[in-house]
């Protein structure tokens, strides 16, 4: 059973400033929700309940949105707006949440490592807190480690121009959008990338990711590269990566975060679509 899930949250954005400059990136607003709600909601779905953010400086947003706010909902209630405390009650019961801090962005492997004593000797979930999923991606993730019993990330094809932005994997298909990882590698050059197929930044990981960690030395940026701590768990243990079926919402820059609030704003809102195709005449 999986029931613990790390997600970093440390990073400062830098893509999307000035928005960031005093505003998390994960809570940034997708049509009528931060980011990072979507994130825990697609966890507690999946039976994941226990959950660490790994936050840095600037990031008390985030748990101020995940707390109760007395103030607002007496006042709520005293107005009758009844369905918007319903709402402000149910996420602030999304699951057990616990914070802890890292005190230096020293990149996504250090963030991860973080949850060592949280997490434990157990199987768990790590999610990075600005990607969300048109589909429940953490079920799929589950449910392949119910087949093959060892870590598993979520891939996406994409086009071949687009991989030096990301970490790409070299494997070999053992069925149907399901691969044996062979080795990782991080923001390759367009011509040395050995497929298509990138890292998601969904990870369902055995806890001995966290002595590989310990053992990686800083890469690329000077960061723990969490590429890096995956290759030397694979000479130890075998990593599976399931290719995803779904939309995926990269929400690391302003045309991502656009794109993501059009297309669930089309979803949510049908009336969006008409306004759209006027606008664009």
């Amino acid at each position: 059973m999986i029931n613990k899930a790390v997600i970093p949250v440390a990073g400062f954005g830098t893509r999307l400033l000035p928005i960031t400059k005093a505003q998390p990136k994960e809570m940034l607003p997708v049509v009528n929700k931060p980011i990072v709600q979507y994130v825990v909601e697609d966890l507690v779905e999946a039976g994941v309940k226990n959950i660490l953010f790994v936050t840095g400086k600037g990031k008390q947003a985030i748990e101020n949105h995940f707390d109760a706010n007395y103030e607002l909902e007496c006042k709520l209630e005293k107005s009758g707006k009844l369905d918007k405390l319903e709402e402000l009650k149910r996420i602030n019961n999304l699951g057990n949440i616990f914070y802890v801090r890292q005190k230096e962005p020293r990149g996504l492997g250090d963030a991860i490592l973080h949850g060592e004593s949280f997490v434990g000797d157990e199987y768990f979930i790590a999610m990075v807190g600005d990607t969300i999923y048109s589909k429940n991606i953490v079920k799929d993730l589950i449910k392949a480690y119910e087949k093959y019993n060892c870590s598993i990330i979520a891939l996406e094809r994409v086009p071949k121009e687009e991989v030096y932005k990301y970490g790409v994997i070299d494997g070999e298909e053992i069925e149907k959008g399901v691969y044996k990882i062979n080795n990782m590698v991080e923001k390759p050059k367009v011509e040395e990338a050995p497929s298509n197929l990138i890292i998601t930044g969904a990870y369902l990981f055995s806890p001995k990711i966290f002595k590989k960690i310990k053992e990686t030395k800083p890469g690329r940026g000077g960061e723990i590269q969490i590429t890096d701590a995956m290759n030397l768990l694979l000479k130890e243990e075998e990593i599976i990566g399931i290719e995803i079926n779904c939309k995926r919402y990269d929400i690391g820059d302003p045309l991502g975060w656009l794109k993501a609030n059009i297309e669930i704003g089309i979803e949510m809102f049908p009336e969006l679509k008409e306004f759209l195709k006027e606008l664009i005449k």
